[in-house]
């Protein structure tokens, strides 16, 4: 059912970036005297399809991934002399360019419409609280303390877990300074102070930013209670059971799933005394975590059990929820600028990217898509805008590269032309076809491979 689920979403997602980006193409070729002979989402067989007065058939195919504005072009089959001044390749340079960009840019729109629609239904976030300042870090050479928020980074505010997220994404690769501004939570006075980056998680694929510069944001505690226990581990030999709630290991009091299981982990091959609860009476045991070692050659303890999950976990204090109101021009507003932050983000990763300072594992592909579209509905409607917003600038940005094939290839080749006064030459056209299908799909087939591996 989840996998019904999930590929019901993708397949939403996608219908909906697909049809805006190829009806962007679609209103500009029309309104510049160009005949559209097809408009379909999806590719194969049509699942269904009709024709309108003007003689453009909008067709609904059965491989949900895509989809394509086809028009009258002498180049791909002879045209009649009456509808030659219909052919894409007959119209000025400049109203071909309007109608390559016009799917792009239409991608930007309907991310600005759809922040609009999230603003103006106002946003919530939870305060950036640290929780805890790993030894020798980042976090600690700008002498980062628990218990205080982070209210910038850069100069940059950060009201929300999010926003310091976004914040450290644009430092990926970088050195050089970082600074924080931080307080305390009963307090309005704010402490400045910063720390040196150095090719900050140069070349490493995580999605733990904050915890790459050594912090740990505060959670709200996690009851530990099991859910199951694995066959011939050392919690089966000790005698857990599903239902057993932790208490205490070694003599420390634990009431957090996670501070509990660093404690385990910490400890591996160490024989440790175990306090539970089962059925309101408490138990000890002895337990000794097995050593385990993850890809990177890195060991850690293991008992052999698993959370039992807490459907309303987490639930924050009133103090570090933020709620945040908009009217509809500020909705506006806020939403072109994010919108044009994103841009700024994606062409500023595929720019390290290409230098290397970025991981290409961090290339994600239709399997990732469908996952964290997922998740995101999931999380509720706000959560799932907000990554459709994403996706489709993200779609806009990648159009737009100078690749043929790409929507950008083609207002390379329409620049060309009007600096030049003529049209570059087909076989030049040809061969630049052929070496941007070989890149995308190369992209493509490497960013499938990350989402298997991940899996």
């Amino acid at each position: 059912m989840e996998l019904i689920q999930t590929i019901a979403i993708l397949i939403i997602t996608l219908t909906i970036l697909v049809g805006v980006h190829e009806y962007g193409h679609f209103w500009v070729a029309r309104r510049c005297g160009i005949k559209v002979l097809r408009f379909s989402i999806g590719f194969g067989k049509p699942l269904f399809s009709w024709t309108d007065k003007q003689g453009t058939e909008f067709v609904l195919a059965g491989i949900p991934l895509g989809g394509y504005v086809k028009m009258l072009d002498e180049r791909e089959a002879p045209v009649p002399v009456e509808l030659q001044q219909y052919a894409f390749n007959r119209k000025p340079v400049g109203s071909r360019m309007a109608t390559v960009a016009a799917g792009p840019i239409a991608n930007f729109l309907l991310a600005i419409v759809v922040y609009w629609v999230v603003y103006l239904n106002g946003v919530s976030g939870v305060m950036p609280l640290i929780d805890t300042v790993a030894p020798g870090s980042i976090a600690e050479q700008a002498d980062l303390e628990p218990g205080q928020e982070i209210v910038a980074v850069d100069g940059e505010p950060t009201p929300t877990r999010e926003a310091v997220h976004l914040r450290l994404l644009n430092r990926i690769g970088e050195s050089g300074e970082i600074r924080f501004s931080v307080k305390y939570p009963d307090s309005n006075l704010v402490y400045e102070s910063s720390a040196e980056l150095s090719d900050w998680l140069v070349g490493e694929e995580t999605t733990d930013l904050v915890g790459g510069i050594g912090l740990a944001l505060y959670l709200p505690p996690l009851n530990p209670m099991i859910e199951q226990v694995v066959e011939n581990t050392p919690a089966a030999e000790a005698g857990l059971q599903a239902g057993d709630t932790i208490v205490a290991t070694d003599g420390i009091e634990f009431d957090d799933w996670f501070k509990w299981s660093e404690y385990v982990r910490a400890h591996a091959d160490v024989s440790m005394s175990l306090a539970y609860l089962r059925d309101g009476i408490r138990y000890q045991t002895e337990i000794t975590p097995a050593r385990k070692s993850n890809e990177q050659g890195e060991s850690y303890g293991q008992i052999g059990v698993q959370l039992k999950a807490d459907p309303n976990w987490p639930t924050w204090p009133d103090y570090m929820q933020r709620s945040f109101s908009y009217s509809p021009f500020e909705a506006g507003g806020a939403a072109v600028k994010r919108t044009w932050e994103m841009t700024v983000f994606t062409l500023d990763a595929i720019k390290k990217m290409f230098e290397g300072l970025i991981s290409p594992k961090n290339l994600s592909g239709p399997i990732t898509i469908a996952k964290v579209a997922s998740a995101s509905a999931q999380s509720g409607l706000e959560h799932y805008l907000g990554f459709l917003a994403l996706l489709s600038v993200s779609l806009g940005v990648l159009n737009l590269l100078p690749i043929p094939v790409l929507d950008g290839g083609h207002i390379l080749y329409g620049l060309v032309e009007l600096l030049t006064g003529r049209e570059v030459p087909e076989r030049i056209q040809v061969l630049g076809y052929k070496l941007g299908l070989f890149i995308i799909l190369g992209v493509m087939m490497f960013a499938i491979y990350n989402d298997i591996s991940r899996l």
